[in-house]
């Protein structure tokens, strides 16, 4: 090191500590493991939520290609020196350990390579680590937690990985009492529908080879499809293929863009139901964004326009690869993107496209419960004039005019404002 460069190693208690907060709720952080585990090349994933007051632990086990001694270590390294390639769920070096820190003060990695048939055991725990304030990992850590560990496992390649001392899960008093017992309850309820949401294609086998089993306290979870294209009743538009500009060149993003059923038209009130989603209706219309076929973001239009009760029935995928991972500003916990402007400029009109398509079908679907009940201002009309202004917008968009039907309407602004308002132009 050159005689003017001076050391400035960051203190380990004082950082890992802020690390604790970059962001994860309980079920993002899992579903942060679980992008370990896909990369490691799993096919089967369990997630074991386990209470047992201050003493409960998280345990999420894959069988995948294992870690050797060094690669253990390396894994626990805030920063990893490892490199991510194309088409890597990983990004940072740090969500193996942010994630878990994030709900527990210690981690534990227990794992056998299928390379080396020894089973590797490493601790990162923060009291030590505050302690010494070093960055200091424990090499082959013995306790109940580790031992059955190494007995999920069994004889074969895999990984586990314990989190205990769960301090921002547990209350701070009451550790051993019921209502901890219920939070744990809720949250495996949270974690399943979570999960089969966000690895819905992983679980499906969409477009992915081979397709990932993920269960949740024993229970196997079916893929939660955001479009429920399995209802006869689901519209699906043309897909479309942008392009955008990156420091490395080109990189290119799907559209894809659905039109569910309104109520009376899904094939039972369960189906109608289950396809509600985690956040209801109204929020979880709008764009799904999968960065390398993991759903990243949902629930909202991005920016582009704002959640609408009569759009509620719109839903759209965004598809990237990671190389585009600086455009979109992804963060830390893998949860959050920006829609890059340039993208947005394109998504305006496909996106206006979809949402006024989805309107009509919400009003003739579920605005009246009687479809036959006759909603016209005179005997010779069918339909009120905003059903009409619908009618001409969709029928702009699906002959291919809808730009032209976009000048008509500012003309009809400027000359006729109440015609244009009654048709619902304004």
């Amino acid at each position: 090191m050159p005689q003017n460069i001076i050391s400035a190693t960051p203190s380990a208690a004082r950082l890992t500590q802020s690390l604790r907060d970059i962001g994860y709720d309980f079920v993002g952080a899992v579903a942060d493991l679980i992008d370990n585990s896909i990369a490691a090349s799993s096919t089967e994933v369990s997630v074991e939520i386990e209470f047992a007051g201050t003493d409960s632990a998280v345990y999420v086990v894959d069988n995948g290609c294992g870690l050797t001694a060094v690669e253990a270590t390396e894994a626990l390294r805030f920063g990893t020196r490892r490199s991510y390639a194309l088409g890597d769920l990983g990004r940072y070096g740090l969500g193996l350990k942010t994630a878990s820190l994030s709900q527990g003060r210690c981690l534990t990695l227990v794992s056998r390579s299928s390379e080396r048939r020894r089973v590797v055991r490493r601790t990162l725990d923060l009291d030590l680590i505050g302690r010494w304030d070093d960055w200091v990992i424990v090499e082959n850590p013995r306790d109940r937690h580790s031992e059955r560990a190494e007995s999920m496992l069994g004889g074969d390649a895999g990984t586990v990985v314990i989190w205990q001392k769960l301090d921002r899960v547990l209350p701070a008093s009451g550790a051993d009492g019921g209502w901890a017992k219920r939070r744990f309850e809720t949250l495996i309820v949270k974690t399943r529908q979570h999960l089969a949401m966000v690895f819905h294609r992983f679980l499906s086998g969409e477009n992915l080879a081979p397709r990932v089993s993920i269960s949740v306290n024993g229970e196997k979870l079916m893929p939660w499809d955001p479009y429920v294209r399995d209802e006869p009743a689901t519209q699906q538009l043309d897909p479309l293929e942008f392009e955008l500009s990156h420091h490395t060149g080109v990189s290119k993003v799907q559209l894809g863009r659905y039109i569910l059923p309104g109520k009376r038209t899904f094939s039972s009130p369960d189906a109608f139901d289950d396809a509600a989603g985690p956040l209801n209706w109204n929020r979880q219309q709008g764009l799904y964004i999968y960065r390398e076929n993991r759903l990243v973001q949902w629930g909202s239009w991005g920016g582009t326009r704002g959640i609408d009760e009569h759009t509620k029935l719109a839903r759209a995928s965004i598809d990237f690869d990671n190389d585009l991972d600086e455009i979109f500003n992804i963060n830390v916990a893998k949860m959050r993107v920006a829609i890059p402007g340039q993208l947005k400029q394109m998504l305006e009109r496909p996106i206006s496209e979809l949402c006024i398509l989805a309107d009509r079908t919400y009003r003739r679907q579920d605005h009246n419960d009687d479809p036959s009940e006759d909603r016209s201002e005179s005997k010779g009309g069918s339909s009120s004039n905003a059903e009409v202004g619908l009618a001409l917008k969709s029928a702009a968009i699906q002959s291919g005019h809808y730009e032209t039907l976009k000048k008509i309407v500012e003309v009809m602004r400027e000359q006729n404002p109440e015609m244009a308002a009654g048709l619902g132009f304004m």
